[in-house]
């Protein structure tokens, strides 16, 4: 685990890494690449930020190499500050592991982050997902035996408390008051007893923040239900409850093509669309109609990352006012239409 952080609001020069990804994924990050390049442009000029294209992340070369992240992809990858990252598809079955794990674990990016926000349903929720652990860390690992199968759930002590730690310091930062922990610690005992036990020992530090447990089953019909869902602010969950609750919440906030998703460590981080590769998509000619929006509101989150906070407001001021629609069925706008739409807004 890298110790090392990244102080973006001394560094000099800032690369940022694009990768296209698989069925969608270079449609989509090529309408955010243009996004960027333009809130960018004059640094881009001066050299104080550096736009790299990385090649090779397709599921073709991975399944070639055998390697969810071939090793001269990874090391192009860890010459890059922060990652905007396309879909990428993973082989059901088989033992291919998936190139978001994989990066999460090479880049020790812990913290998954995930913003919902509906202000006319008075909806402000922030995800903190523990990203490294749980159920996917050893998920392609398990074992198979005659007549039953068993795969692997694991929490640690460091890897619970640092996310942990994570989400009351963004509850502190931000003004936040309540962090709501969702498990299942009354089934899953050891491991989510464990999360639990720890985050309460970790909110102790936070005096000013109330913490209270929910299980994973209710937490999902609670989103749903108003207006008790108004009172949830900061959100803390395990790997795999945080992986399905964030697409309900961006379900609820208007489908996962219009959430973003930040990917967060100390030294690296990587921002993405929180959806798929769609590759029906582009079996059907449709790739075109994509929506970007997922992907430019990652880019938003990966400008305040980088300490450019007046040019993520430009953008997301500029996708609140944009009225141009996206429909994957070919029967509104297309993915470049829709960037050039957000671009003259900006």
């Amino acid at each position: 685990m890298n110790g090392e952080k990244t102080d973006f609001s001394t560094k000099k020069q800032v690369t940022i890494g694009v990768i296209d990804g698989d069925g969608i994924g270079p449609v989509i990050t090529a309408q955010a690449t243009r996004v960027l390049e333009k809130l960018l442009a004059e640094e881009i000029a001066a050299g104080s930020i550096v736009i790299k294209q990385i090649e090779g992340l397709t599921i073709e070369n991975r399944m070639a190499c055998g390697k969810a992240i071939p090793d001269d992809v990874l090391a192009e990858i860890k010459t890059c500050d922060v990652l905007l990252k396309g879909p990428t598809t993973t082989p059901m079955g088989g033992k291919m592991e998936s190139a978001n794990v994989a990066m999460r674990r090479e880049l020790d990016l812990y913290a998954n982050c995930r913003p919902v926000s509906i202000p006319e349903k008075n909806i402000d929720w922030m995800f903190f997902r523990e990203n490294t652990e749980g159920e996917y860390v050893l998920g392609s690992r398990g074992v198979e035996l005659p007549g039953m199968a068993v795969d692997f759930k694991v929490t640690t002590d460091l890897g619970t408390r640092r996310i942990a730690r994570a989400a009351f310091d963004y509850a502190k930062n931000n003004g936040k008051t309540h962090v709501a922990v969702v498990t299942k610690a009354n089934i899953m005992k050891k491991t989510d007893g464990k999360f639990t036990a720890i985050c309460h020992e970790v909110a102790a530090d936070y005096p000013g923040i109330t913490v209270d447990d929910y299980y994973i089953d209710i937490m999902t019909a609670n989103l749903l239900k108003e207006p008790l869902r108004e009172q949830f602010q900061v959100v803390l969950l395990p790997n795999l409850y945080g992986d399905i609750i964030t697409d309900e919440a961006a379900q609820i906030q208007g489908g996962v093509g219009t959430a973003g998703s930040a990917n967060v460590g100390d030294r690296y981080a990587m921002f993405e669309a929180i959806h798929g590769s769609a590759p029906r998509m582009i079996e059907r000619g449709m790739g075109d109609y994509a929506n970007p929006a997922s992907i430019i509101k990652a880019a938003a989150m990966l400008l305040r990352h980088i300490c450019r906070a007046d040019a993520a407001a430009r953008l997301e001021k500029a996708m609140a006012e944009c009225k141009v629609e996206v429909k994957s069925d070919g029967t509104a706008a297309t993915a470049a239409q829709y960037a050039d739409a957000v671009m003259a807004l900006l």
